[in-house]
């Protein structure tokens, strides 16, 4: 049995991935299940391409989160192997000694109680798995071993997995998934350059992308219109040519190092710190076997569109898309995208109308039903950009789970949170444990669900570990 050979990757990690794919090639009913997030959609897309190159049937279907209803329907259907992507590890008590054999390849913290054989995790192997591989990563790892360099092209998809994951917050993309980049860079299929970091590099003509610059908020040009095309005129960068819109991906190195140091000098006049003028530049991701000026183009972008897909019920949207559909499901995709970016901006508004209560570690909002339990993560996160939101508290959102009489919670953090202490999987399973619920998740992203009437219980756990860790 040989390992896959991924330069950089602890031997054990990969020998751990041989086994798991040695068990899954012998497979005679198999089901993949997998998480519904973007990083969950890419890890089954990796993992089921690896399994079709393979050889080896399967079924795929999807979880907002795993629990004993679930594993209980699982376990009826009468699979003889289940392999779990995305999630798992922090389940492994309550998978253990069902009615099927287990492989797990997740990146999330592992569950104290319960044994799995075929468990493949980073963090197992001293990989942090909230920063440095992402389940789509631990997914591409697998694939490696199950097809060796055949699924090297697969590389592309992870990355946006590791992307959708907000692995590269950063900066860009740094530890195991830097193998995971190489590989792609390697294969043709992807690159990697330090470049502009605003959204929409890809599908946002110049102006717009300016305009809509508010992870950075630059003064005079976000959210403003005319200052968005002063920026340009005074870049010497022409918005349109006889074709129309121009996209940044249409300029020359030339004019868009003009347009970055006039980004840069906008900030500064205006007092704009610097380290939010160190985030408007880092690593980005082109996916160079899609077509130029698509969303699945820019990593990011693509794995907005899947975040668009399966948090609105449409996992198998998703997946066929990750599993290069290009036709009427890369057509709904886009459909589904356009709601997805209008509930956005409304949840972000609404944060920006109501704004949020500041304890003394942590802040929160309480959303209730005017915002999906399945994107108020990602509201929490966009909501730094709002004055109103302290970049040196980690975020709580609440939102109404519908007809479950349970809440919702979503926390973010920020790189810099973290390096102080910061460990909201930690805070979460913790603190949701002691109402009544359960939770988890990474050091810089994590959720719970709770009793709905236990969260000012809550808030004051929370806010009393964030206390603890940062002390």
């Amino acid at each position: 049995m040989e390992k896959a050979g991924i330069g950089g990757l602890d031997d054990g990690f990969l020998e751990r991935a041989s086994e798991c794919a040695e068990f899954l090639r012998d497979a005679d009913d198999l089901l993949l299940i997998s998480h519904i997030d973007a990083d969950g959609l890419t890890s089954a897309g990796v993992a089921s391409t690896a399994l079709d190159r393979a050889d080896v049937a399967h079924e795929t279907r999807f979880s907002k989160q795993l629990d004993d209803e679930d594993l209980n329907e699982i376990e009826e259907a009468g699979h003889d192997i289940v392999l779990f992507t995305d999630f798992g590890s922090g389940l492994l008590d309550e998978i253990e000694g069902r009615d099927f054999e287990p492989v797990v390849a997740d990146h999330h913290q592992p569950s104290e109680g319960g044994d799995c054989e075929y468990h493949l995790n980073p963090l197992l192997f001293d990989i942090d798995g909230s920063a440095e591989l992402s389940g789509a990563g631990t997914a591409y790892v697998l694939a490696r071993a199950l097809g060796d360099d055949n699924n090297k092209d697969l590389a592309a998809l992870a990355v946006v997995g590791a992307v959708g994951d907000m692995q590269n917050k950063g900066g860009g993309l740094s530890g195991a998934n830097t193998a995971v980049v190489n590989e792609g860079v390697e294969a043709g299929v992807l690159e990697a350059k330090q470049d502009l970091l605003l959204f929409g590099r890809q599908t946002r003509p110049l102006p717009k992308l300016l305009e809509y610059s508010t992870d950075v908020f630059v003064p005079g040009v976000s959210k403003n219109s005319a200052g968005a095309k002063r920026l340009l005129e005074e870049a010497s960068v022409e918005a349109k040519d006889d074709d129309g819109w121009r996209y940044w991906v249409d300029l020359s190195e030339g004019e868009r190092q003009r347009l970055m140091n006039a980004l840069f000098e906008k900030c500064m006049q205006n007092g704009v710190d610097s380290s939010d003028i160190e985030r408007l530049v880092g690593e980005t991701y082109t996916l160079l076997e899609e077509k130029p000026r698509t969303e699945l183009r820019d990593a990011s972008e693509f794995s907005t569109l899947l975040n668009s897909t399966a948090r609105y019920e449409r996992a198998d949207v998703g997946f066929a898309v990750c599993k290069e559909d290009r036709g009427e499901a890369l057509a709904q995709a886009r459909e589904l995208l356009r709601g997805h970016r209008r509930n956005l901006r409304d949840g972000v508004e609404f944060v920006g109308r109501n704004g949020v209560t500041k304890l003394e570690n942590v802040q929160y909002f309480d959303a209730g039903d005017e915002i999906q339990d399945t994107i108020v993560g990602i509201i929490a996160g966009m909501s730094y950009s709002k004055s109103a939101v302290d970049r040196g508290k980690p975020i709580v959102a609440f939102a109404d789970v519908e007809d479950e009489g349970e809440k919702k919670v979503s926390s973010r953090g920020t790189k810099r949170l973290v390096r102080k202490g910061l460990n909201l999987a930690e805070v979460m399973s913790e603190c949701s444990q002691a109402v009544g619920g359960d939770g988890g998740g990474h050091d810089i992203a994590a959720g719970a669900t709770i009793p709905e009437e236990s969260v000012d219980d809550f808030v004051e756990e929370v806010d009393s570990k964030v206390e603890e860790q940062m002390s």
